[in-house]
């Protein structure tokens, strides 16, 4: 019974299962069939949509693409009119120049014809005029019988000495006048300035001379076999000269410093007594602080007496110094206090600041200070020296021109340069080598003689003046002007000399007889 109902499950699952998948394929067929349609009739009226829709979209756009073709057309033809219409105006104006153009053209060309008829014209009338001046210079030349350079020369002589007699009076005019004006004005101020500044003068030495009380003296100062005198003079730097000369040593030496050293030095060790190796040495080195006391004394008595204040205090030990140097017998240091008040005296004459022409007159020759120490001149080392201690550009520059290195920059350097003139060449002020005082007159006539018309010549008044004797048929009074103008120039330019030279002209014509 169990065996029948399986088996008749079995059946029944058999034909139920294909029938009931053939009836569920017919309805799926059949809801599948059912929404493709439906699906299918979607499509079609969202394609016939689309379609419209382009075609409605096609028709827009080709409309838009009609106006804006008719809109760039219209764009296109009016830019083309325009340019249209600026190339004819371009074209009418080029036309025009064109037209202007051939019109100068033609009026160049008519005044270049009229030109060249002026031109052959003028060259006639000029053969004309020249054929002419040859007639009449051959008419001249035969009427004065001379020939047309014969006649040119004389002209040109004849010009020359009235341009020569006029330039001559015009010179001397206003050389007269001028140096009338400046000699007053300047006799004024030098004079006043050198009557209120005079400076006392020492001679210049190179030796000093030490007094003994006796002569045995001289023998303790030699030593056993000269060690004192070598010690001395090892010492500093100076020769001792022990001769016959009757209780006195000489001690000789081209630094005034060391001989000044070895002097205090050497009375000290006579009134001491005590003369040995030792002794000198320790003589010597206060002697040496004595003198450097006195150096910087000497220099703030300077600075004091001038009334220059706030000067680096080695230029002040520089400046005394300059009290144991001299030139051409001159003291160096009297000489720059001389410069200093003749500055300062012309600086306040002419308006200008007379503390700084003072400053600069003290300091111009500072560089003789320690010029036989160090290489240069003593104008350059001056300069250098006042950089260094940080003064004005006006006293560097009044240092370095009062020579007549460099050009002066402003009117104290040229105070400086003239008061440094006046100081030194003030009668006695310098004493000169008579070898230098004879070389200079010889050249002082040599250049006066070399000048056509010179006779002779003689320089006198010391070299301050020279005599000129010129011969008359060569020198009328006229040439006297010119020729005493041109020795004087030459004579600045290739001499050297203190103050100033007079140049006198003397022209004399003497006619002798004898009464029988």
């Amino acid at each position: 019974m169990t065996l029948a109902i399986i088996i008749a499950v079995i059946i029944t699952l058999v034909i139920a299962v294909p029938v009931t998948f053939t009836v569920s394929r017919n309805y799926v067929r059949k809801q599948n069939d059912a929404t493709v349609g439906s699906a299918e009739e979607k499509a079609r009226a969202i394609i016939d949509e689309a379609l419209t829709t382009a075609e409605t979209k096609k028709r827009e756009a080709l409309l838009e693409a009609q106006e804006e073709n008719i809109k760039t057309r219209n764009d296109l033809e009016k830019e083309i009119r325009d340019r249209r219409s600026e190339v004819q105006r371009n074209e009418r104006r080029i036309q025009q120049k064109e037209e202007a153009i051939d019109r100068k053209s033609e009026a160049l060309e008519r005044k270049e014809q009229s030109l060249q008829a002026r031109d052959e014209s003028l060259q006639k009338k000029s053969d004309e005029i020249t054929r002419l001046n040859e007639q009449k210079v051959q008419e001249l030349e035969k009427i004065s019988g001379l020939t047309s350079e014969q006649a040119k020369e004389y002209l040109l002589k004849t010009v020359e000495e009235d341009v020569r007699h006029d330039s001559a009076v015009m010179i001397k005019e206003m050389e007269a006048e001028a140096k009338e004006e400046a000699d007053k004005k300047a006799k004024e101020l030098i004079v006043g300035a050198i009557q209120r500044c005079a400076a006392d003068n020492v001679s210049e030495a190179t030796i000093s001379v030490v007094q003994l009380p006796n002569d045995e003296m001289k023998g303790r100062i030699i030593g056993r076999e000269g060690r004192n005198i070598r010690t001395l003079e090892t010492m500093t730097g100076v020769d001792l000269i022990i001769d016959d000369t009757p209780e006195a040593v000489v001690i000789s030496g081209f630094d005034p410093i060391r001989r000044e050293v070895a002097r205090i030095a050497l009375e000290k060790l006579i009134v001491d007594g005590r003369i040995h190796p030792a002794r000198i040495e320790e003589m010597v080195e206060k002697a040496r602080k004595e003198v450097d006391a006195r150096i910087k004394e000497e220099g703030e008595a300077a600075t004091l007496e001038i009334g220059v204040h706030g000067i680096h205090p080695e230029l002040v030990k520089l400046l005394g110094k300059l009290h144991y140097r001299t030139s051409y017998g001159q003291n160096v240091l009297k000489h720059s206090m001389e410069v200093a008040q003749l500055s300062g005296l012309l600086a306040g004459e002419l308006g200008l600041d007379v503390r700084m022409a003072k400053r600069a007159g003290l300091l111009h020759d500072i560089g003789k200070a320690v010029d036989h120490e160090m290489e240069g001149s003593h104008v350059q080392l001056g300069a250098d020296l006042c950089r260094k201690y940080k003064e004005s550009p006006i006293v560097i520059n009044a240092v370095e021109s009062h020579h007549g290195d460099v050009e002066p920059t402003n009117l104290i350097s040229c105070i400086v340069q003239a008061a440094d003139t006046i100081s030194a060449a003030r009668p006695g002020a310098r004493r000169e080598t008579l070898e230098t005082y004879t070389t200079r007159l010889k050249q002082l006539e040599d250049i006066t003689n070399s000048f056509k018309g010179v006779a002779n010549s003689y320089a006198i008044q010391a070299g301050r003046e020279v005599r000129v004797m010129v011969v008359p048929e060569q020198i009328s009074d006229t040439d006297m002007v010119l020729l005493a103008h041109d020795i004087s120039k030459r004579i600045e330019n290739e001499m050297e000399y203190p103050g100033q030279i007079k140049v006198n002209v003397i022209r004399e014509s003497r006619v002798t007889d004898y009464a029988k």
